[in-house]
């Protein structure tokens, strides 16, 4: 049976990206910080028919977050799908203007680092075996800036960029890594932010390995159609 790890994993997206799995026969590792939050996640997954256990980790912590994906591949077996896409709204963002070290560092320590700690864990035995996916998510602001979130968004787009390197150094190696960018409020109202259908876009890129990146945008409301 297949595995994905999915790094971040929460009651929104994450639990939406493991029903997509989860569905297509996959094994399911969940990995965030609280091991009581996971084991409900985890039981929600199997009351579903999906093979699913929670690892805790932190990926603020190297050694935490190298512990849960060991001990996810003990379980499981090789990982043959990382997703990351952790989440802390409580470390809060400022605007562009007010960047300095001490508002940029932590977001980099979490997302940058934390990507970078979790994706070479796996990457190894993935160019060993000569295949795998990697799938980095950020916000749409690393793509397209947002002047409100200027150290997250510093720290997006320099693991965007890390994963686009990626996808051209590890492609002939067997392995795909992508990017996807999310500029949305996920479930927060317009049908193509609903978590369920962003979750597709994960499925859609894992079975595309040529794709190295997808920006899912849904700001606005649709237009009405015309009588």
């Amino acid at each position: 049976m297949p595995v994905i790890a999915i790094v971040g994993a929460g009651p929104g997206l994450g639990l939406e990206i493991a029903r997509v799995f989860g569905k297509e026969g996959f094994a399911v590792a969940l990995i965030s910080r609280t091991q009581s939050k996971l084991d409900e996640l985890a039981a929600t997954l199997g009351s579903e028919g999906i093979e699913a256990r929670g690892f805790a980790g932190d990926v603020t912590d190297p050694d935490s977050i190298v512990g849960a994906l060991t001990a996810a591949t003990d379980a499981f077996g090789a990982i043959d799908v990382l997703e990351f896409s952790p989440l802390d709204p409580g470390m809060g963002f400022v605007d562009a203007l007010d960047v300095d070290r001490a508002s940029l560092a932590p977001q980099l320590e979490f997302h940058l680092y934390g990507g970078i700690t979790a994706v070479r864990q796996v990457l190894p035995e993935m160019i060993k075996a000569g295949k795998g996916t990697v799938i980095v998510t950020t916000g749409g602001g690393s793509i397209t800036p947002v002047t409100m979130i200027g150290n997250i968004n510093i720290a997006h787009a320099g693991l965007r960029n890390w994963a686009l390197n990626l996808h051209n150094a590890a492609k002939p190696h067997g392995v795909h890594v992508a990017h996807l960018a999310i500029s949305a409020w996920i479930n927060g109202g317009h049908p193509d932010a609903d978590a369920a259908v962003i979750a597709r876009e994960y499925w859609k890129l894992y079975e595309d390995p040529e794709r190295a990146e997808h920006h899912h945008i849904a700001l606005a409301e649709p237009p009405a159609p015309h009588a």
